[in-house]
């Protein structure tokens, strides 16, 4: 705990945080668009983070995660979706679910973009704020990759299974119930971070950023 260095982690927190917020209130949004209105009712269409956290896994998880280093995995409270409201359900479906991953990466190329802009320098302030916008980045392209893992119950997982059909779609969402061992099978494996780590440094040089 001695080596913690807690103005990073307070702001890595705050980051993550603002983050899920806008990917949650995009699920939503999308919904609402596409004709679902569930979310609207139950005051999910909202950047307030308040209606968004879930105690458990926004808050206790990323917190031990982050002072400790340990492997978990956070999650927010899924927005609601009745499929019987959308035009398209599982089209709709598949789209609802990849607003959120997408609206990371819209964040990631705002930030991005000011740190670009950012006048050269070695002032104090200067570097504070880069550094602050970049590790926004950072957790803003990690959210979006991880969350495409097609792996239920990831945005990833809900994508693939609107895409696919028949038979092929029954295998894939009979996995469902099994989604989180499969997650931190591929976690402490080390195999999660084989396929995502690349992913992230590629969108992250392709932004015009050094990790």
């Amino acid at each position: 705990m001695a080596g913690l260095d807690f103005p990073e982690l307070l702001l890595s927190f705050l980051v993550l945080i603002a983050s899920l917020t806008f990917h949650e209130a995009a699920h939503a949004w999308t919904a609402d668009r596409l004709g679902d209105t569930t979310a609207r009712m139950l005051g999910r269409l909202s950047l307030n983070p308040a209606v968004h956290i879930d105690v458990v896994g926004t808050i206790v998880f990323p917190l031990i995660a982050l002072m400790t280093g340990v492997p978990l995995i956070g999650w927010a409270k899924p927005v609601p979706v009745n499929m019987r409201n959308l035009r398209e359900p599982r089209r709709d479906f598949a789209i609802i679910a990849l607003a959120g991953p997408v609206s990371n990466l819209v964040l990631a190329v705002i930030g991005a973009v000011v740190v670009n802009l950012l006048p050269a320098g070695d002032g104090v302030r200067i570097g504070l704020l880069e550094e602050g916008l970049i590790r926004f980045v950072l957790i803003n392209v990690l959210l979006a990759v991880f969350n495409m893992i097609p792996v239920p119950p990831l945005d990833g997982g809900n994508v693939l299974s609107g895409l696919l059909r028949g038979q092929a779609a029954k295998l894939f969402n009979n996995l469902r119930p099994y989604g989180m061992v499969i997650l931190y099978g591929l976690l402490l494996s080390g195999i999660l971070w084989r396929i995502v780590t690349p992913i992230e440094i590629a969108i992250f040089r392709g932004l015009g950023l050094t990790s």
